[in-house]
């Protein structure tokens, strides 16, 4: 059923809020998947904060243009489901990348993060990137090293006197 134009300005609107607010946009071609896959792969992306949104090539042009992802304009080719990333940037990789490990039918046709498009291939690599708190504890870890290695040459001094000695009081008990 086609959709009358209040109902595109609204499409359109609402998908223009949602590429506002997001950190990375992925398109992918989901001909081939059946509509309890799509479902399925809906509620996958759900549960990650991912927005998946599938809507006509045109009404997509219009609703990217002004945002960050105004830059996959020209790759808006055949039918294409958008999943927009809004809390980690890497989720909706991650979610794409394994459910089409199950489902080979869906290939990624672009990928964007932070404006600038990048080739499927990078899939894999967005997909590795580490979650915030991930992200958050490996600083934590680099920030703490130098703390913890400045406080052990600290202690070390005393720490091999305290050796020395115990070494001297068991060689004259030894005696």
């Amino acid at each position: 059923m086609a959709l009358r134009l209040e109902e595109k300005k609204i499409v359109v609107k609402e998908v223009a809020e949602v590429a506002a607010h997001a950190l990375s946009a992925i398109a992918v071609n989901y001909q081939g998947l059946t509509v309890d896959e799509m479902t399925a792969f809906r509620q996958k992306a759900r549960d990650a904060n991912v927005c998946v949104r599938v809507i006509k090539n045109s009404l997509a042009r219009k609703a990217l243009a002004g945002t960050d992802y105004e830059c996959m304009n020209e790759g808006l080719v055949g039918p294409l489901a958008f999943a927009f990333s809004m809390d980690d940037s890497a989720a909706a990789a991650r979610i794409i990348k394994e459910f089409s490990k199950e489902h080979p039918k869906m290939e990624t046709s672009l990928v964007s993060l932070g404006g600038k498009l990048y080739d499927a291939s990078e899939l894999n690599r967005l997909s590795t990137l580490p979650t915030y708190e991930q992200g958050i504890a490996i600083l934590m870890g680099v920030m703490k090293a130098p703390v913890e290695k400045f406080v052990r040459t600290l202690s070390e001094p005393q720490a091999k006197l305290v050796r020395t000695l115990a070494a001297v009081r068991d060689q004259k008990q030894a005696a």
